[in-house]
């Protein structure tokens, strides 16, 4: 601890100055000594503060070898990148089940790496399009115009979406289709950018894909909203598609549909802290879906899976 020097200085009670004998214009030698005291004590203050101030910055200063803590840097977003084998395997995928009309669309939600392969047109969406019904009628609860408490059938309309979605319920999709308003859900998918007709119901795999990319980066509904319809989408009443062709630790949200011969479904991919949308259409000419349909779907998963999501990816 450093020492202060205390210089005394004369209060009210200190004796009275002695007088002085006249000076004789040169310093005495009592006065000299109190002189170089002060001159010494001056030197002494002026050591302290310089020693106050070095040790300051010593203190301000990495020891050597020490740490140096830094702020967290901010972590990029990370984005896995496709390799070009994918569309090597995807397209032999699609030639060796060439007696199906296929449509394939791949969307990263953090923005670009939108890809499609095979069949480009519009299929009969068949229930993934209940997704758009579904953010729709979400879409009319924020701006006050429905109630998920509003009765709906025998029920109220936050059943009725779970039961459309997770249960793939098609009285409930009426209902909820009815309470939009046909007009409306056409005009809702054109401001998101999708043509869509409730009538013919018919979307490509692209459409599909960026009505999903939109829902997972929040720019249709509000988190909770979002929260609530990603969490229908998952354990729903059939896991037999991309669900089955998926590896174990990839979190999957989805909505399947089959009608006739269309069998699709349409799924959000998310590992290692990407999520992509992934949408597969597929058609037998026959009339009638048959299980090769289903193992083209899950086969189609694996090869994207295994090039977005390749084993060894970090943190995995």
């Amino acid at each position: 601890m450093s020492e202060h020097h205390v210089v005394p200085t004369p209060g009210r009670d200190a004796p009275p100055p002695t007088p002085r004998k006249p000076s004789s214009g040169k310093p005495s030698s009592s006065k000299a000594r109190g002189n170089r005291r002060l001159l010494i004590l001056a030197l002494i203050v002026v050591v302290v503060i310089v020693g106050t101030i070095t040790l300051a910055v010593v203190r301000s200063e990495p020891r050597s070898g020490a740490v140096v803590p830094t702020p967290p840097a901010v972590p990029a977003a990370p984005v896995a990148a496709a390799p070009p084998s994918l569309q090597d395997n995807v397209d032999n995928i699609l030639s060796e089940a060439d007696e199906y009309r296929i449509g394939l669309a791949l969307a990263d939600v953090s923005g670009g790496a939108e890809r499609t392969f095979g069949d480009q047109d519009t299929f009969t969406a068949a229930s993934t399009a209940k997704i758009l019904t579904a953010a729709a009628y979400y879409h009319l609860v924020e701006e006050g115009q429905a109630s998920l408490d509003a009765p709906m059938g025998d029920y109220d309309a936050a059943f009725q979406l779970k039961a459309m979605v997770n249960d793939s319920n098609n009285d409930s999709w009426l209902l909820l289709m009815d309470a939009v308003g046909y007009p409306q859900l056409i005009a809702y998918a054109g401001s998101i950018g999708v043509t869509y007709d409730p009538e013919q119901n018919l979307l490509t795999a692209a459409d599909m894909a960026l009505i999903l990319k939109k829902l997972y980066a929040g720019e249709l509904l509000n988190k909770e909203n979002t929260d609530q319809l990603l969490s229908y989408m998952q354990d729903t009443n059939d896991e037999n598609l991309i669900p089955a062709g998926s590896r174990p630790g990839v979190n999957v949200h989805h909505k399947y549909g089959e009608v006739s011969g269309e069998l699709h479904d349409a799924a959000l991919l998310t590992y290692g802290g990407s999520t992509f949308a992934l949408v597969i259409y597929t058609e037998n000419p026959d009339g009638v879906a048959d299980d090769g349909q289903a193992e083209v779907i899950r086969d189609l998963t694996r090869a994207v899976e295994d090039a977005l999501f390749p084993v060894g990816l970090a943190g995995k």
